[in-house]
C-alpha cells in the first residue's frame, strides 16, 4: 500500500498514539513541503513521543520556512515537560542554524538541571555557528558531566574561534584519552600556529590513537 498525504494524515488524526507515531514516521516519505505542513500540529501532540518525533523530524524539514520553524522549535524548547523533546528542540535548532534562539538556549542550559538537556544545547552551538556561544562552551568544559564537556570540546571545534584555543591547552593533559582525541579533532578544524603546537605536543601522546589522529592532522596541515 503506497504512502499518501491522505492515508498519513488519517493516521495523524488518529486516536491512537501509535497511529500517530506511525504516521509522523512517515512524513519522511512524502514531499517535504507537505511534509512540513502536516508535522506541525504533531510538535504539539498530547503524546510525548509523537512531540519528540515531529520535533526531530525538523532538522530536515524546517528550511521550509525558517520563521515557523524558529517558533514552534523555540516553543518546544522553553516549554515541553519533557527533557528529551526539549533536547530534540535544540538539537533541530542547532541544525537549521536558527541564531535568533542563542539567548533561549543560553538561559536553558543555565537554569535546567537535565544532563540530556544541557548536552543537546552544547552539541548544537557548534552547528548554530554563532560567536556568541564561545562563553557559554567555556562554562560547560567545568561540567561534571563527562558528556557535556566532551561536547563542548567539539562544538569549539566546529566554531573554529581562534580564541578557542588556548581554552582547549589545559584539556591536552586530560587524564581520559577520549577527551584528548576529542581536542585534537577540535585544534585540527580550528588550524593556526597555536593549534598546532598542541597537536605536536599531542602527537607523542602515551594513547596510540590520540597520537595517530594528531600525526595524521599535522601532515594533512
Amino acid at each position: 500500500m503506497s504512502t499518501t498525504p491522505e492515508s498519513v494524515q488519517k493516521m495523524l488524526n488518529s486516536e491512537d498514539f501509535g497511529e500517530r507515531l506511525s504516521g509522523v514516521n512517515q512524513l519522511r516519505q512524502l514531499e517535504t513541503a507537505t511534509a512540513f505542513n502536516m508535522v506541525q500540529p504533531a510538535i504539539g501532540d498530547e503524546n510525548a513521543r509523537v512531540r519528540y518525533s515531529a520535533v526531530s523530524l525538523m532538522d530536515s524539514l524546517g528550511h521550509q520556512d525558517l520563521q515557523t520553524s524558529l517558533q514552534l522549535l523555540r516553543d518546544r524548547l522553553l516549554n515541553d515537560p519533557e527533557p528529551d523533546v526539549q533536547a530534540a528542540a535544540a538539537d533541530a535548532l542547532g541544525a537549521l542554524k536558527l541564531s535568533d534562539a542563542f539567548e533561549d538556549m543560553q538561559r536553558l542550559y543555565q537554569e535546567s538541571s537535565e544532563w540530556l538537556v544541557q548536552f543537546s544545547i552544547i552539541a548544537a552551538l557548534g552547528e548554530l555557528g554563532d560567536s556568541r556561544g564561545l562563553e557559554l562552551l567555556r562554562d560547560a568544559l567545568a561540567s561534571e558531566n563527562p558528556l557535556v564537556k566532551t561536547a563542548a570540546i567539539g562544538s569549539f571545534g566546529e566554531l573554529s574561534d581562534p580564541r578557542a584555543v588556548s581554552l582547549l591547552s589545559p584539556y591536552v593533559s586530560d587524564p581520559d584519552w577520549q577527551v584528548r582525541s576529542r581536542v585534537v579533532q577540535a585544534l585540527s578544524r580550528i588550524g593556526g600556529a597555536e593549534a598546532r603546537s598542541l597537536l605536536e605536543q599531542l602527537a607523542d601522546d602515551e594513547a596510540e590513537q590520540v597520537a595517530q589522529e594528531a600525526t595524521n592532522s599535522l601532515a594533512s596541515a
